[in-house]
């Protein structure tokens, strides 16, 4: 049975918790941007105000085995300081005993890096290039059924398991999903995941209309089902950045050398129709700014989206289709946006995608919901001081995605069973 982290009685208990401390070090393992360690804190000192004691686990990077430059020691002072009590630290997350039955209440211990193990993720390693069908699926299976020992293991640790790590909500890994097994009566969300939750709840189920989606990226292949859950939920569509030139290739559109799918035209063209079929809008871009060469410091012009020249190819949309879709935006109660609208790591060309940052931020001051998500997304925003004038911005890249695309997600159906 599911039970909620306010009412929990956490005295003299060990609580296992899930976080997502995927954060980027520099080459000295200095944290770049601690967002998700400061993000996880309410939970886990709730936790500890409770009378309880923490356990805390989680991933960073993607080892294929122990590899010290991805070890959680590098950032155990720096939890230690967010959580306000010395955090303690096991070298290895499956030889943890000791350590975790000696805690007291409101001490904590990090567990070392969950991904050293295979058994985590569930998948084999070190299977040679040319190992056959069958030695495959040995070794799968073999990883499969040691899992379940992997499982146990952190589970014995505690006595309640919390899941706060949305970011990997989407991974049936053991960790996420597997380990809420073994707390039938004992298992809850943390403060971060039933925000994140609340916040995509608020747009897919509960949305007040006009509702507005901004989807962007590079390509249609890696958002097409998100567009296909979301057409008949909207009522308008803005469809930019590398993916909108399929689309825009689909009206008949000349786009020059511009970033775009000739596989999925037919499936553009589908989601179009589609649209204009259930009375709903979808904004292109009306304007480009294009250049000859894929370069920050490349020479480049206004163009019409449909007449893009030979040769030249769309680095991001230009002030015209800024002024529609910002008309749009500010037309609107709920609004969810994931993607850029441009090509947004070059500084040149990020113009689009902050216009966009800055269109979310006023529609929220007028009383608009607002979800943002995705790198860039959340990169925009963040970058021009706007990460707290829209109503969420999500943790999870990759669950988000998932989630807007209607998929359940493991991490949390393993909570609600």
């Amino acid at each position: 049975m599911q039970q909620h982290i306010d009412t929990y009685d956490f005295t003299g208990k060990k609580a296992i918790v899930r976080v997502d401390f995927n954060v980027p070090l520099d080459e000295n393992f200095n944290i770049t941007d601690d967002t998700r360690i400061v993000r996880a804190m309410p939970t886990l000192k709730k936790v500890l105000e409770k009378g309880g004691s923490l356990i805390i686990m989680s991933h960073l990077g993607r080892p294929k085995k122990a590899d010290p430059k991805f070890s959680l020691s590098h950032i155990v002072d720096h939890v230690s300081e967010c959580l306000g009590v010395p955090v303690k630290f096991a070298p290895d997350c499956q030889a943890a005993d000791e350590a975790a039955a000696a805690l007291k209440p409101g001490e904590a211990l990090l567990l070392e890096n969950l991904r050293y193990y295979a058994e985590e993720e569930g998948k084999p390693r070190g299977l040679a290039e040319d190992a056959s069908d069958e030695e495959k699926a040995a070794a799968k299976k073999a990883v499969k059924e040691s899992q379940k020992a992997f499982t146990k293991k952190l589970a014995s640790y505690a006595d309640c398991y919390i899941n706060d790590a949305f970011g990997t909500a989407h991974r049936a890994h053991a960790s996420t999903a597997l380990i809420a097994a073994y707390f039938p009566d004992d298992k809850m969300f943390g403060y971060l995941m039933e925000g994140e939750i609340k916040a995509i709840d608020n747009v897919l189920k509960n949305a007040q209309h006009p509702f507005t989606a901004i989807i962007g990226g590079s390509k249609v292949s890696s958002k097409l089902a998100v567009l296909e859950n979301l057409l008949p939920k909207v009522d308008n569509l803005i469809i930019g950045g590398g993916m909108g030139y399929t689309f825009i290739k689909a009206e008949g559109g000349q786009i020059g050398n511009s970033l775009h799918e000739d596989e999925l035209l037919p499936q553009a063209k589908e989601i179009l129709a589609r649209a204009k079929e259930l009375g709903k809008k979808v904004y292109l871009s009306r304007q480009t700014r294009v250049t000859e060469k894929f370069d920050n410091d490349a020479p480049s012009k206004l163009v019409p989206s449909h007449q893009i020249p030979e040769g030249w190819e769309g680095m991001d949309c230009g002030p015209e289709s800024s002024e529609l879709w910002r008309e749009v935006i500010l037309g609107s109660k709920t609004i969810l946006w994931n993607g850029p609208v441009g090509v947004f790591e070059m500084p040149n060309f990020a113009k689009g995608t902050l216009e966009i940052a800055r269109d979310l931020a006023d529609a929220t001051a007028k009383g608009a919901y607002t979800l943002v998500g995705g790198g860039d997304s959340v990169a925009a925003v963040t970058q021009m001081g706007f990460a707290d004038k829209v109503s969420y911005v999500s943790t999870g890249g990759g669950a988000m995605l998932e989630a807007i695309e209607g998929k359940d997600l493991p991490g949390i159906a393993a909570v609600r069973d």
